[in-house]
């Protein structure tokens, strides 16, 4: 998640982004307050209402967004530092299998106190960017389109197709987290710690895997990687024309996918073959919003009236692993059973404000930080743990 660029100074407005994606992430966690589920709290009608208003809405924008940001950027990282090792004729790839081993551990810590992150499975997935850091931009182009159209779940659609049923297929998540709510919301947080690490962390990866999340995150970080080659987040004409058109043509695709994703049943009278078609649907018009995001903040930056308001996310984006998982334990401690308990008192809205207050305490102390440290806590443990036993 830390990033340097191919010169000495870094591309500001992907620090700026990734601060955006993660704080759109805390904010998520937070109106889900943390996936704890199944209390249902007495709230006035109006609050009701509103909270189902905030929940869709937030979601609608920010669900399977906001991670493909990061995704994205996490292959642009690897771009930089790859590209940076080899202008001093050194290898990256052997010290990048490393780095991701290391991101493995800091998942499975973060995984500790919230069994839904993400790093996990960035450190799996990310192994699949060491083959093709030497191929042609054409043939990352190519798998990264092939990636992103979902081959696992057309094999799904087919397989559904072949066995069609009334009604949708069970996920085999659905066995893993029935077992873990009882643990978020109980008092101990050593048996919370074994949940998520066992159950919790099954169910995630499980997860992952059947909503298209590891072809998509392929897909992503290839982009990410010739993002980096192509320089697209240089604040050039001909980049802002490209950003430009990304928004135009995202745009456009975005309402049709989403009108087809929600009316799946157009295809077939199967409810098995709507679900799988459904997830399909789901995923592309996430992705198309996902650029028309990427690509609005790039074009607003890269704007005299808007880039002093936005350059104020770099900091959290220069500090992403640190705020990822300190998010993760301050949410588990004001949420879960073990700590203050919050899931009996609050609906979205009220998550949504303290969401807020956290957010706005992140950039603080993210400020704080990067005015005296060239990297994050946690970033500059990830460093020096990556170059260890290199000679200058």
């Amino acid at each position: 998640m830390e990033s340097l660029t191919p010169t000495t100074n870094r591309i500001t407005v992907v620090d700026a982004l990734r601060g955006f994606a993660l704080v759109s992430i805390m904010l998520l966690h937070n109106i889900e307050r943390f996936e704890v589920s199944g209390l249902q709290i007495a709230l006035p009608a109006w609050m009701v209402s509103l909270d189902s208003i905030l929940w869709d809405s937030f979601f609608f924008v920010f669900g399977g967004k906001s991670y493909a940001i990061f995704a994205l950027l996490f292959g642009l990282t690897f771009f930089i530092q790859s590209h940076n090792q080899q202008k001093q004729g050194k290898e990256f790839r052997g010290r990048f299998i490393w780095r991701l081993i290391l991101l493995l551990v800091f998942g499975f810590i973060n995984t500790l106190f919230y069994q839904g992150e993400i790093l996990v499975l960035y450190a799996l997935v990310g192994l699949v960017l060491v083959p093709f850091a030497k191929l042609s931009n054409k043939t990352i182009f190519i798998a990264a389109i092939f990636f992103l159209l979902q081959p696992l779940i057309w094999i799904e659609v087919l397989m559904a197709v072949n066995n069609p049923t009334p009604g949708p297929d069970t996920p085999f998540y659905m066995e893993f987290y029935p077992k873990v709510g009882s643990f978020l919301r109980g008092d101990s947080m050593v048996e919370l710690m074994k949940s998520n690490i066992t159950n919790g962390r099954i169910a995630s990866l499980l997860w992952y895997w059947e909503n298209g999340r590891v072809d998509q995150t392929i897909g992503l970080f290839l982009l990410g990687f010739l993002s980096g080659r192509k320089a697209i987040f240089l604040n050039t004409p001909k980049n802002k024309s490209f950003w430009k058109k990304t928004l135009i043509c995202a745009a456009l695709v975005f309402y049709p996918l989403l009108y087809l994703k929600s009316n799946s049943a157009l295809f077939s009278e199967w409810g098995n073959v709507n679900q799988a078609i459904g997830t399909l649907f789901n995923l592309w018009s996430n992705l198309a919003l996902m650029l028309v995001l990427v690509a609005g903040f790039v074009l607003l930056f890269y704007t005299t009236t808007f880039q002093p308001s936005l350059n104020k996310l770099s900091p959290i984006g220069k500090m992403s692993l640190s705020n990822y998982i300190l998010q993760s334990i301050v949410g588990a401690t004001l949420y879960y059973g073990f700590g203050l308990g919050l899931y009996r008192y609050v609906g979205p809205t009220y998550s949504l404000c303290i969401g807020i207050v956290l957010a706005i305490g992140m950039g603080i102390f993210s400020n704080y930080w990067m005015n005296t440290h060239r990297r994050g806590p946690l970033e500059g443990l990830w460093h020096k743990l990556t170059w260890l036993g290199a000679r200058n």
